[in-house]
């Protein structure tokens, strides 16, 4: 089967994985009803489009935080690369180069920041990557890896804040995967104290962790902050006023407390308590260009997308991911046309309404 949508990318991607890590990938926390609402809600959405406005072709480009994007599509960070290709990180870090998109290389990552980062810049000449931290009570070790960061390039700090706990994932359970197997390690981790160096038991997630910490991290690093994981819209707004640059709307993909609401429904909100002071991303469900353009519309700058990045890599490594990145892309900018506008900047949210029901 030859992919032509990124549906038919996971359907190749499980053919071809392992599926113990299948169900790891594509699993979330317990009845996995946020899981399945961040795709359906989209679909609760309908597209209004303008006519006759004699637009352009549409040009994707964006930035955000003072990096260049070639289209409002990032890479959302997602762990153990190496479980869908022997090539990782290292591939999917080309391909972000290759489409000259940011990726949000993930603080479990398979491959070393350094590395990826290197990688990166094997391609393109100052490739755009931000770094994905859980703060961790070892505070320095958190600033050790920041520094390392910073070093490596990185432009901007992912801070993950919604995972106190881990959210139970009964089909790991099931499976008993809970950590990588023999010869895999999260390169990032191995000065962390505790455990087997590079094992992600190593990691603790602590219900400690407060605004004290996002203060903490503004104070020791000139980074710019993306919170990612604020969905109430007081959080928004105490993000805001606690000198966050950013916001990246998501519930985790559904993989930390079942039943939270869809990141789309919640999108709305969050923009309103935000008033435009900072950007905002949204991941979470985006599967079609149609979703990239229904979250413009709603008040994201941009998503950033997760799993698709990984159904690419899992069917054919490097070339794979690239080809999710550039069939996203047609569809972004086919709907941006069809809507008649010449750009993420143009959309507007009268170009979206609710229907009652799912198609």
């Amino acid at each position: 089967m030859d992919p032509v949508n990124v549906r038919e990318f996971e359907a190749l991607a499980r053919e071809r994985l392992d599926p113990v890590h299948y169900d790891y990938f594509a699993g979330a926390a317990q009845d996995e009803v946020t899981l399945r609402a961040n795709e359906s809600a989209f679909a609760r959405l309908a597209l209004v489009p303008r006519i006759l406005r004699g637009a352009a072709a549409p040009a994707l480009d964006v930035t955000l935080l003072g990096a260049d994007a070639s289209m409002p599509i990032l890479m959302s960070p997602t762990a153990f690369h190496r479980l869908a290709h022997p090539d990782a990180e290292r591939a999917t870090a080309r391909a972000a180069a290759e489409a000259r998109t940011i990726m949000i290389a993930a603080m479990l990552s398979t491959v070393a920041i350094e590395d990826i980062t290197a990688e990166a810049g094997k391609v393109a000449a100052d490739p755009a990557l931000w770094f994905q931290l859980y703060v961790q009570p070892d505070l320095g070790f958190t600033e050790a890896i920041v520094r390392r960061a910073e070093a490596a390039g990185c432009r901007a700090l992912v801070v993950t804040v919604d995972s106190p706990a881990l959210g139970r994932h009964e089909r790991n359970d099931r499976n008993a995967f809970h950590d990588l197997p023999d010869g895999m390690r999260c390169e990032n981790l191995r000065e962390l104290r505790g455990g087997e160096p590079g094992s992600v038991r190593q990691v603790v997630l602590s219900p400690e962790i407060s605004w004290r910490h996002i203060d903490w991290l503004r104070e020791i690093t000139p980074l710019p902050i993306v919170l990612k994981g604020a969905l109430h819209p007081l959080d928004a707004r105490l993000a805001v006023e606690r000198g966050v640059d950013a916001l990246l709307v998501s519930n985790h993909g559904g993989r930390q407390l079942d039943t939270m609401p869809a990141t789309i429904d919640q999108l709305p909100l969050v923009a309103e308590a935000v008033e435009g002071r900072v950007p905002l991303l949204l991941d979470g469900g985006v599967r079609r260009g149609t979703d990239v353009v229904k979250a413009l519309a709603l008040g994201a700058s941009a998503v950033a997308v997760g799993r698709p990045i990984l159904w690419g890599l899992a069917a054919d490594g490097e070339a794979g991911v690239t080809r999710v990145l550039e069939t996203l892309r047609a569809e972004t900018a086919h709907t941006l046309t069809l809507c008649g506008c010449d750009g993420p900047r143009a959309v507007t949210r009268d170009l979206v309404r609710e229907v009652r029901c799912c198609h």
